[in-house]
């Protein structure tokens, strides 16, 4: 998986739109294959128009539980979506989660502005469910 300071940088040397959507398609391709047995409702993010699947696994850490995710979707866009949504969040503290903003990372990037608002809502519903994979791993900590 591309490491996020990668996929920024990647980004800033691509001009067109077309070149940036094809990248997030190849980030998308480098995602570890999800296990089908995680292709459930508990796992499903409800608020995506595309089947998108999630998966968490906390680790004990010095400033709390360390968050680790799997994921994938059903479309190549979202994929990548996806892709860059682990890249960001994936082996950080909870508390650095909470702490984050990936929208704007994503404003950043220029993909918010180029997603249909379908899209758009699907990724405000991923970023929701890392989120709450976060508190809930904080809660469980205390």
């Amino acid at each position: 998986m591309a490491q996020i300071d990668d996929i920024i940088e990647n980004f800033e040397l691509l001009d067109e739109w077309e070149d940036r959507y094809r990248y997030l398609i190849e980030l998308g391709r480098t995602l570890a294959p999800f296990p089908d047995a995680l292709r459930d409702e508990a796992h499903k993010v409800q608020g995506c128009a595309s089947q998108v699947w999630l998966a968490t696994s906390a680790a004990a850490g010095n400033g709390g539980p360390v968050l680790t995710f799997e994921g994938d979707s059903d479309a190549h866009i979202v994929r990548g979506l996806v892709a860059v949504l682990l890249a960001f969040y994936s082996g950080r503290p909870a508390r650095d989660i909470l702490a984050s903003d990936a929208l704007a990372l994503f404003d950043r990037l220029g993909l918010r502005e180029h997603l249909t608002p379908q899209r758009s809502n699907g990724l405000r519903s991923m970023v929701e469910r890392v989120r709450a994979e976060a508190s809930a791993a904080l809660a469980h900590a205390a």
